[in-house]
């Protein structure tokens, strides 16, 4: 395998039970109960897609990141994630390439994993979160 592989696709959505209907009519299910992610003031409800995720993001407070996206832009595609081994490592390496981290530690994501992101307008417009599973 070549580069780092896709984790998941993230969605901003207001209302979850909509936003599932389009993945269910496509023969996928969730891969299990709800999950709230306090640090990101989120619910997410993920799909399994073949090796990869999709996350329908909800926000679960006014001032979470989902939150003020949805209000800017309205729903649709919020971030991709690439999963890493060593999350400081990849950091760090990143930083001393050029890339602005919108967190400068590692923070708790969903089922357990920890995660970070960089800018979108390091990544030419678009949110790019990396995450690490637990080992």
């Amino acid at each position: 395998m070549h580069g780092l592989p896709i984790d998941h696709v993230a969605i901003a959505a207001s209302d979850l039970e909509a936003a599932s209907l389009p993945y269910l009519a496509l023969g996928l299910s969730p891969e299990g109960p709800d999950e709230e992610v306090e640090s990101q003031g989120v619910r997410v409800r993920a799909f399994q897609a073949g090796d990869s995720l999709i996350e329908l993001l909800q926000p679960t407070r006014p001032d979470s990141p989902v939150a003020q996206f949805l209000e800017r832009r309205g729903p649709g595609l919020h971030h991709i994630a690439l999963r890493v081994d060593d999350l400081e490592v990849q950091m760090r390496r990143l930083e001393a390439e050029g890339a602005r981290l919108l967190n400068p530690e590692p923070r708790p994501g969903r089922a357990g994993t920890r995660v970070a992101f960089l800018h979108p307008k390091w990544g030419q417009g678009t949110l790019i979160e990396l995450v690490e599973h637990p080992r």
